[in-house]
């Protein structure tokens, strides 16, 4: 099923498209050479194309400037930024000239505490203008930030910090969701003291969300506030080379080490400005709502990069969905008229339960294109979203993209390509997905395979921090010659993509990427696990819901579930806890002592019928003993 073309006045026609597509294809030097001028450079570059320096490899410019000081002599009193707080009364609108003098004071107070270019920064903070400010300014200073989740534990942060030689954290004292309240300055110190022989961290700012006192450390511990109002309003802008690191990014791996995707300057930028353009059909007058927290590629990307790097209006908002009452993001779009809404499958399915009568009492008239991100949307989700939210008159984009992307790689453009509910659609021109079969054969026509890149993007990671080895290992070596996303993909007769889901070890809960390996590690620090698994379900709410196979030391203990639970949401994270623990006396391996995930996953979804060959089994019987303990 297809819709028709949505009417409005959008950028590109079916025409328009299928020329970029063209020229892309036929001439890609001078494609991307044409796509950097949407940059302002300080020196120009003399190529586009990566030839193993990276894109724009002889090109300098800032991030900050192309953020800010470029727009401020033609749109300096055009609102920037809207954040609305978790009162429904308190909002605060910053121009973009605002926008400017707040992170110039924020990047003189990094720089009075020695930050320079090429150190890393942690932010690790709530839905609250000082992220967005604190990324701008370590730009400006060519500092590499760092952004935490705010649901890290203690553990994922250690592990963040020590691994990206993190000099100064910007933190605050709490967060609020709901009437709950988020310890983020207490967790920042439970992080800093598990290992402080591999953390190199000087300076903890501290941002006040509430009066709420914390405890503060003499002589690292400060109060940001008081910096900011006595440091000065204008910074001069580091120049920067188009490779240097913008910042890193972790996520989680098979390896269970989380990866810090080091994601370069002027490709990066270029690429956030020309997919946000494109996929969004920004226009002048535009308030975007991207969901997405800053911590993740997302929040990066479609928050701050690439809205500001087009001159466009960004909402944040530090409340909760359907907090004090149902119905608190429609009020917000109707309050604020946004145009543009970007979110995730796991935020569509729960305001499904809303009902559909409640978002019909809003004014969502004002919303112009819908946009889907973080991992496959059904169709009766992609219905729902399209028809009561979108009234059937909204652009919808369902993106397919990565961490390691940049910024989005398949999707719909408004106007110009018919959509198809819950199909990622077809690559931005430019981009050059294939399908390969398990020994790396390309697969022509309608088929299913692994989705691999042709060529590259300038959104494309440079690296992994500290590790290139690796770097080369996970994207580039599985499939020779191409890049390797780690999914799979149908593609159909009208070479529209499907994305089936991940193909590697990652489990992706609400958007989350979460290394299996990750989770086993946690348990593996509990005394009472001798081994474990930790494999992804199909889950209602989240998309994935993480169901782990434990072997015990002592079976009869009585606390072993909320013992694994413990474990993991301790190490990992609130947001890793399993839906479901099971006790077994052993794990299918193969003989050479290999997990088999497959056959687990199965068992854990009911789909005992069809399990195949178990003869390459190190004990088959084990899977009977399997299948009774999740049968109950």
């Amino acid at each position: 099923m297809s819709t028709p073309f949505r009417s409005g006045a959008f950028r590109l026609s079916p025409s328009d498209y299928r020329a970029l597509t063209d020229t892309a294809r036929q001439n890609p030097e001078a494609y991307w050479q044409t796509q950097g001028t949407r940059l302002e450079w300080v020196n120009a570059p003399s190529s586009a194309q990566d030839t193993g320096n990276g894109w724009f490899a002889d090109g300098t410019l800032n991030a900050s400037v192309n953020c800010l000081d470029r727009h401020l002599e033609t749109r300096g009193d055009q609102t920037a930024l809207i954040w609305r707080a978790e009162e429904a009364d308190h909002v605060v609108r910053l121009t973009y000239r605002d926008l400017h003098a707040r992170v110039c004071q924020m990047a003189n107070v990094l720089r009075a505490h020695g930050i320079s270019r090429g150190d890393r920064v942690a932010i690790h903070l709530p839905t609250v203008l000082e992220g967005v400010i604190g990324m701008l300014a370590c730009a400006r200073l060519g500092a590499i930030h760092v952004v935490l989740f705010g649901g890290f534990s203690p553990e994922a942060i250690a592990d963040r910090l020590a691994d990206s030689g993190t000099a100064l954290v910007i933190t605050a004292n709490v967060g609020r969701r709901g009437a709950k309240r988020i310890p983020f300055k207490t967790t920042m110190d439970s992080a800093l003291s598990l290992r402080p022989e591999t953390l190199f961290v000087r300076s903890v700012l501290v941002v006040s969300v509430t009066d709420e006192p914390v405890p503060m450390q003499a002589g690292r511990d400060e109060m940001l506030t008081p910096l900011l109002e006595k440091a000065e309003a204008s910074c001069p802008a580091e120049t920067m080379a188009s490779t240097d690191p913008l910042f890193l990014l972790y996520t989680s791996g098979s390896t269970g080490k989380p990866k810090g995707i080091v994601h370069g300057t002027g490709g990066y930028l270029t690429w956030a400005s020309y997919t946000h353009e494109l996929v969004f059909d920004h226009q002048p007058g535009d308030v975007f709502w991207c969901t997405a927290d800053i911590g993740w590629i997302t929040g990066h990307s479609y928050v701050v990069y690439g809205p500001l790097s087009n001159g466009g209006t960004i909402l944040l908002f530090e409340g909760m969905p359907s907090h004090p009452g149902p119905g608190r993001w429609w009020e917000v779009i109707q309050s604020h008229k946004v145009t543009t809404f970007y979110t995730s499958p796991t935020a569509i399915r729960a305001l499904m339960r809303e009902g559909n009568e409640l978002p019909r009492q809003y004014d969502l008239t004002s919303l112009r294109v819908l946009g889907t991100v973080g991992e496959p949307i059904s169709q009766e989700a992609w219905s729902w979203f399209d028809d009561v939210i979108g009234g059937g008159r909204c652009a919808f984009v369902d993106t397919w993209w990565q961490t390691e992307s940049g910024g989005i790689m398949i999707s719909p453009v408004p106007g110009a390509v018919k959509e198809k509910p819950a199909s990622a659609t077809l690559p931005l021109p430019g981009v050059h997905p294939v399908l390969l079969d398990d020994k790396g054969q390309v697969l022509d026509g309608a088929t299913e395979g692994v989705l691999c890149l042709d060529g590259s993007w300038p959104g494309r990671a440079l690296t992994i921090w500290n590790d290139d080895t690796l770097f080369q290992t996970t994207y580039l070596r599985p499939y020779p010659g191409h890049y390797f996303t780690g999914d799979g993909a149908r593609r159909d007769e009208d070479g529209y993509y499907w994305i089936t889901g991940r193909v590697d070890d990652v489990i992706n809960v609400s958007g989350h990427r979460i290394g299996s390996a990750e989770i086993e590690d946690a348990l593996a620090a509990e005394h009472a696990i001798v081994e474990s698994a930790a494999i992804g379900i199909p889950h209602d709410l989240k998309g994935q819901g993480i169901v782990v196979y434990a072997v015990a030391r002592d079976p009869s203990h009585p606390e072993l579930e909320m013992l694994a639970v413990r474990a993991i949401t301790a190490k990992v994270g609130r947001y890793a806890a399993p839906e479901k623990v099971y006790i077994v006396p052993d794990l299918p391996k193969t003989r050479s002592g290999k997990n088999v995930r497959r056959l687990m996953r199965k068992i854990a979804c009911g789909e005992t019928d069809g399990l195949g060959d178990l003869s390459t089994l190190a004990d088959p019987e084990i899977v009977d003993v399997l299948i009774r303990i999740v049968q109950g």
